[in-house]
C-alpha cells in the first residue's frame, strides 16, 4: 500500500537499476531475445498506470485506469497485474503480455490494497469504506463473495499454504483471521479477531516450519497508531506432524505485542523468514524482529521518515526509502551497519528490485512521490550504490510492482 494511503489509514488512530541490453561497457547483463520485464507504477493524480520496460530502460506506455489508483499486485501464476482504483471502487486487470487493460472488476467503498493467492486463482480486496473484504475469482474476473471485517480494513495477507487470510482493521485497531475454503458460496469463514493494535496497517506472514507451511505461521502486524508490532500465531493444520505433536498449536493465539519505534508503517520479511524489519516513520528508525524468538533484536537510525523497505534474496541487504530526507539507505544485515545513503528525488516511498533474469540484484527502483518519477539505483559489488537514471511515471505515484516472463 502506498505511503499516502498507509498514513491516511493510520491518521485516525494517530493525529532500474535496470539492465540495458546494449550497454556492455557499463557491465549490464544481456538477456535472451525472449525475455521481458516490466515495472508497473500507479499514479494517483493522473488516474494511470505507467509501464516501464526494464530490459531497455524506458517508459513503455501509460495505461488509463480508474480514479486514484493506489495498490498493485502481480499474479504469480499468470501474466496479469492488478491495480486498485480507490475512488472508482474497482480493480483494473492488466495483461502483462500486451500491457493493456483487459477487464475491470467492481468491488466496494474505498479499496486501497489487493492480495493474490499463491495459486493465482483468487484475490482479496479490503474495502476500507464499507468494512468488508471482497473475494475475487480471477478466472471469472468477478467478485464472488464479501466478508465482514472490523472497521477500516486496510491490508490483507494469505498464508503460504493458502489456508488462512489475515486482515488489518485500521480504525478498529484490530486484526481479523479467516479460514479460506474452496466453496464459492462461502470462501471465507471467520475464525478469530484480535484487538489492541491501534492503527493496524501492514502485515507480514512468516511460515516458521518450512518446508511445510501447514505446520503453522506467524503474522506480524504494524500498529501504526502507536509504536508496536503485534505477533499472532496462526494455527497448524491437524493432519500435519506439528499438529499431532503439539496440539496447543492447533489454535490461533496472540504471542506478543512488541515495542518498536513510533508509527511503524511497513514490514519487510527476510526471504529466509528468520527476521522482519519495521520502518518506524516518526522515530527515523528501523527495528529488527526475530520471527523465532518474538523479540526486537535491534533498532537503528536511518534517514528521516523511513517509509518502506525491501531485502535482497540472499538476506544480506536491507534497502529503506526515507520519505523525509529524500534518500534511500542501504543497510548490511550481517554486519549490522549502514553502508550508504543515496540522494534521490522528492519523497521516496515505494521500492522494488529488478528481477533481471535472476541475475544479482544490481538494480533498485525507487518511487519518488514528489517528483513523479522512478529512480533507478545501481548496486554493484565493491562499489557504493548510486543513482543511474530517472524515469517519469505520472503525478503522485503510489505503488510499484515488477513482472518478468519469457515469450515463446
Amino acid at each position: 500500500m502506498p505511503l499516502a494511503s498507509r498514513l491516511q489509514l493510520a491518521a485516525a488512530a494517530l493525529p532500474l537499476a535496470l539492465a540495458l541490453t546494449g550497454c556492455h561497457k557499463l557491465a549490464f547483463p544481456t538477456y535472451p531475445a525472449s525475455y521481458r520485464e516490466f515495472a508497473y507504477v500507479t499514479s494517483g493524480a493522473s488516474n494511470t498506470v505507467a509501464v516501464l520496460d526494464l530490459v531497455n530502460l524506458r517508459q513503455d506506455r501509460t495505461l488509463q485506469v480508474g480514479k486514484n489508483p493506489t495498490g498493485l499486485a502481480v499474479n504469480p501464476a499468470r501474466n496479469e497485474v492488478y491495480a486498485v482504483n480507490t475512488n472508482s471502487n474497482s480493480i483494473s486487470v492488466i495483461d502483462a503480455t500486451t500491457n493493456a487493460v483487459v477487464a475491470t472488476i467492481g468491488v466496494h467503498d474505498k479499496p486501497y490494497f489487493i492480495e493474490v493467492s499463491p495459486d493465482g486463482k483468487r484475490a482479496y480486496v479490503p474495502n476500507s469504506g464499507s468494512n468488508t473484504v471482497s473475494v475475487i475469482d480471477l478466472d471469472k474476473r468477478r467478485e464472488i463473495a464479501v466478508a465482514a471485517t472490523g472497521e477500516g480494513p486496510g491490508v490483507a495477507r494469505v498464508t503460504g499454504d493458502n489456508n488462512t487470510l489475515v486482515v488489518s482493521n485500521r480504525v478498529a485497531g484490530s486484526i481479523s483471521v479467516y479460514t479460506i475454503t474452496s466453496s464459492e458460496k462461502q470462501p471465507l469463514e471467520f475464525r478469530e479477531a484480535y484487538s489492541g493494535c491501534p492503527g493496524a496497517t501492514d502485515i507480514a506472514i512468516a511460515a516458521n516450519y518450512a518446508p511445510d507451511p501447514r505446520w503453522g505461521s506467524k503474522a506480524f502486524i504494524a500498529c501504526s497508531g502507536g509504536h508496536q508490532v503485534m505477533d499472532i500465531w496462526l494455527r497448524a493444520q491437524p493432519d500435519t506432524w506439528r499438529g499431532e505433536q503439539e496440539p496447543n498449536l492447533l489454535h490461533d493465539q496472540l504471542l506478543a505485542t512488541l515495542d518498536v519505534g513510533k508509527t511503524p508503517t511497513h514490514l519487510a520479511l527476510k526471504p529466509d523468514l528468520g527476521e522482519v524489519f519495521s520502518t518506524n516513520f516518526d522515530s527515523d528508525s528501523v527495528s529488527e524482529i526475530s520471527t523465532w524468538t518474538n523479540e526486537v533484536s535491534n533498532t537503528f537510525i536511518v534517514g528521516r521518515k523511513p517509509s518502506r523497505a525491501i531485502i535482497s534474496k540472499d538476506d544480506s541487504s536491507l534497502w529503506v526509502t526515507n520519505f523525509g530526507s529524500d534518500s534511500t539507505t542501504l543497510y548490511s544485515i550481517g554486519d549490522g551497519q549502514l553502508v550508504s545513503s543515496v540522494r534521490d528525488g522528492s519523497r521516496p516511498d515505494g521500492i522494488a528490485f529488478c528481477v533481471c533474469n535472476n541475475k544479482d540484484e544490481h538494480l533498485v527502483l525507487v518511487v519518488d512521490t514528489g517528483a513523479g518519477s522512478v529512480d533507478v539505483l545501481r548496486n554493484q559489488p565493491n562499489q557504493l550504490p548510486a543513482l543511474f537514471t530517472m524515469l517519469p511515471v505520472g503525478a503522485q505515484p503510489n505503488d510499484i510492482v515488477v513482472k518478468a516472463y519469457s515469450v515463446k
